[in-house]
């Protein structure tokens, strides 16, 4: 999976997407522009000037890349747009000209000219942007999740009940494995590592290698809440599969047995959806927030949506210490866990 600024869509989206350090981006690199419609915008000439290049160098990115450019706020003003730019500035002597008769004007928003910087391969200048933008993301990543990135997924309001949740699933499933599994004391770990291959197709040494942790950190507390749900929702049918199998033939099963049981409930299609979103969101935020690459889920890579860079790093989100010091919204987590 490239994360080359210039030839990853994903990577560079995952810039963009991330309103904190655009918003930073802007304060630090002081690119000027034009006030213009409650935004900064920069006329094709301007962002030749910035970047270094040519103005048909600009043009041949823009007729490549039309589609993303427009998506980040490149855009293309007539009639009665055009006229009130040119009113605000068409005399600005120390701005790029805005021709009077020009019947048409090519604007980029900011977050279009960090997109050109990214595309840009013949400039010096749009390389030392790049630079400067991943110094700045990963910056603002670390500054906002408290420092480190390996509990960012504790931040979301959705992980104390995942993980509570999981949690009674885990007891639940380690207890059938006990009751109707003939094995040794190791089917623990064995069946732990099953799960999680099962789910984003990786066992625990490998995960932890990847996320670069500590041989005390628990797996599970850096899982997001989507992949916590994955592995209780699986663990919660194999619970009721084991009972019911075991029952049936009047003794525990084998290892092969709970194999097959295993690899029929990671194909029911019931179970298909939150297995697939597991690995797009393991994937997807693991490369964006933790720089981390997970090679075999390396096809469900996707871009970071900005909603996400809200529910992480936002004003609302919060390390685990602090939902545990609120009390009340503690205690109403657990309420509503306990009425399921």
């Amino acid at each position: 999976m490239s994360r080359d600024l210039t030839t990853s869509l994903v990577a560079r989206s995952n810039i963009l997407n991330n309103q904190y350090a655009v918003s930073e981006l802007e304060n630090s690199l002081q690119l000027g522009g034009l006030g213009f419609e409650g935004e900064t915008v920069f006329t094709k000439q301007q962002v030749a000037v910035i970047l270094d290049v040519d103005e048909r160098t600009i043009e041949r990115y823009i007729e490549k890349y039309s589609d993303e450019l427009k998506r980040n706020g490149y855009r293309v003003l007539r009639g009665n747009s055009l006229k009130n730019i040119k009113l605000a500035h068409g005399g600005d002597t120390n701005v790029a000209t805005i021709g009077t008769k020009a019947s048409i004007l090519g604007i980029f928003s900011f977050r279009a000219v960090l997109n050109l910087a990214m595309l840009v391969t013949e400039s010096e200048q749009a390389k030392a942007i790049r630079s400067r933008m991943l110094d700045i993301v990963i910056d603002v990543i670390a500054k906002k999740s408290g420092g480190s990135t390996k509990f960012i997924n504790q931040r979301d309001s959705d992980y104390l009940p995942s993980a509570y949740m999981e949690e009674s699933y885990r007891k639940q499933f380690t207890d059938a494995l006990r009751d109707f599994l003939e094995m040794g004391n190791h089917k623990y770990a064995v069946y732990t590592d099953k799960i999680y291959q099962a789910v984003f197709c990786e066992n625990t040494k490998e995960y932890k290698k990847i996320l670069n942790l500590a041989a005390k950190d628990k797996t599970r507390d850096t899982m997001y809440s989507e992949v916590l749900k994955a592995i209780g929702s699986l663990e919660n049918g194999l619970v009721a599969e084991l009972k019911k199998q075991s029952e049936q033939l009047g003794r525990k099963l084998l290892p092969g047995e709970l194999d097959k049981l295993i690899e029929e409930a990671a194909d029911n299609p019931y179970l298909q959806p939150f297995i697939m979103d597991a690995r797009v969101k393991m994937s997807s935020r693991d490369l964006g927030f933790r720089e981390a690459l997970h090679e075999k889920l390396a096809c469900y890579i996707q871009e970071i949506p900005t909603g996400d860079f809200d529910r992480f790093l936002g004003e609302k989100s919060r390390s685990l210490q602090e939902q545990l010091e609120d009390t009340e919204e503690t205690m109403a987590v657990l309420k509503r866990l306990k009425e399921r």
